[in-house]
């Protein structure tokens, strides 16, 4: 690990709403006056609201056990969009343990459509916004904050209860509560963290979804495999760049008295402290560690000419680029906070990469390995105990018995170092490779025979076989989803290097 969280680019456009059949109905009056004219059909029919299709969504939604409305914001686009909580048990397991308050998000486009379901495996992203795969079949999308990313925190917060069998259990029991009302065919998808979620989503309650997409997951079943990291950054790339971002990460720990002078100063006019990782010091070299893991997660070959010459930058220069590959502010305790949840993941069941930097051993002041551990960026009031036996299962399961899954990696991407592999047991599954792509690699890059195919089998899925001919003509043109107004991304730049 290090330090600029990396970020998970999932490019989300929108579409305009299709009309629906209904609309004139009183009871489709929205806001407030429309819930109370649709709680009163409902009672009227002797039925529950959510299950009158006459009602308005929101109502509906809000009528289902367990869920409270939060906001409805507004679209460019004719979609609805809304925020609510759903009551979920502190441990599935245990129910009477207690309960906690997890958000989750719906974009309605219509009963009529499919449904997607993003396990973006973080903090839930609060504006408008779709996946691939939610325009790719003009479908809703139903969108997941994952357990312990703050506010979907139980208080007093038992960490044991953080792992991917409990969120997985999350998943399951709010997409069977909004089966209620979508019922057409349901997709999962997420990037990197959350691809990695969707699939363990998958593993534990295989047939809740008719398809999953999974972008940039990296699958490290072994914490001790410095191999596949090691390999990948001996060759990613030319020579020349590889040599070139080595030489700058050098001189950041050469000129290292100037610039974590500068750093210092920063951090404390930032009003960041150290607590986590202990001091400046070790903070400033966890993220110069960082640096070349970054470049590769977010730039391409061609942002290779913007890397300093470490024989010429000026402090300026290179300090400037260490701030945009790693974030001066990033390994404070105030910008770690927010990714606790990942950093004790990764230490107890997801695993973390670990890869040779022997070319920086004489300027470095820690054990590397130490130092890049997920421990080093959890506080040490949480215990930590790392379960080997999590991701080897999941591994194991997607080889022996995965049914329709897609997986996308950058080829250039580190974290598509080690990817899952499909196997004899795998049906109707795929894995696709984005030539020269990083962490944002989608279906949409893909060569325009591959991007086809694959987007063929998603409609598929989704259950609008009627599609594919168009699908598959766009073997002879490059696909291409249009941008859409304001409503098109929810990707954020993380502060340190979670997926």
């Amino acid at each position: 690990m290090t330090t600029t969280v990396r970020r998970l680019l999932v490019s989300v456009l929108l579409i305009p709403l299709l009309a629906i059949g209904g609309l004139a109905t009183p009871a489709l009056a929205t806001g407030a006056q429309g819930a109370e004219v649709a709680q009163g059909a409902g009672a009227a029919q002797g039925r529950s609201v959510a299950d009158d299709p006459n009602a308005d969504i929101k109502a509906r939604l809000t009528a289902i056990p367990g869920v409270t409305f939060t906001e409805e914001k507004p679209t460019t686009t004719g979609h609805r969009y809304f925020l609510f909580t759903y009551t979920q048990p502190i441990d599935h397991f245990r129910p009477w343990l207690g309960t906690f308050q997890q958000r989750f998000s719906v974009l309605h486009r219509g009963t009529d459509r499919p449904t997607v379901f993003y396990t973006n495996g973080y903090t839930l992203g609060t504006n408008p916004s779709r996946t691939e795969p939610t325009r790719l079949v003009d479908g809703n999308q139903v969108s997941i904050e994952y357990r312990f990313f703050t506010p979907s925190r139980p208080d007093p917060a038992d960490w044991t209860k953080a792992g991917i069998r409990e969120q997985a259990a999350d998943s399951h029991a709010l997409v069977t509560a909004l089966k209620r009302i979508y019922q057409r065919e349901w997709l999962s998808t997420g990037a990197s963290k959350g691809g990695m979620s969707s699939t363990y989503y998958r593993r534990f309650y295989p047939d809740d979804m008719a398809g999953t997409v999974a972008y940039v997951a990296p699958n490290n079943t072994d914490v001790e495999d410095y191999a596949a990291y090691t390999d990948f950054f001996q060759n990613v790339g030319t020579p020349e760049c590889r040599a070139a971002l080595n030489a700058a990460q050098r001189e950041l720990l050469v000129r290292r008295d100037r610039l974590e002078t500068r750093y210092v100063a920063d951090n404390k006019a930032a009003g960041s402290t150290f607590g986590t990782l202990g001091t400046t010091d070790r903070a400033y070299e966890a993220g110069v560690l960082d640096v070349v893991w970054a470049f590769w997660q977010y730039s391409t070959e061609a942002d290779c000419a913007k890397v300093p010459a470490a024989a010429t930058a000026t402090d300026d220069e290179l300090y400037a680029w260490f701030d945009a590959q790693s974030g001066i502010t990033g390994n404070s305790d105030q910008s770690l906070a927010k990714y606790t949840a990942y950093y004790y993941q990764a230490g107890t069941e997801l695993g973390a990469p670990y890869f040779d930097v022997s070319y920086l051993k004489d300027l470095l002041h820690y054990d590397y390995k130490e130092l890049y551990a997920p421990r080093s960026y959890v506080p040490k009031d949480i215990p930590m105990t790392f379960n080997k036996n999590a991701m080897r299962d999941i591994d194991r399961w997607v080889k022996h018995h995965a049914e329709r899954m897609m997986f996308v990696y950058g080829g250039n991407d580190p974290w598509g170092a080690k990817p899952f592999e499909l196997g004899r047991g795998s049906e109707d599954s795929y894995v696709y490779t984005v030539a020269g792509g990083n962490h944002g690699s989608k279906i949409e890059k893909l060569p325009a025979e591959e991007s086809a195919e694959a987007t063929a089998k998603v409609l598929e899925w989704a259950g609008l076989a009627a599609d594919q001919d168009t699908a598959r003509s766009l073997a002879k043109t490059p696909y291409q989803i249009p941008p859409f107004g304001p409503l098109d991304e929810e990707g954020q730049k993380l502060e340190r290097n979670p997926l």
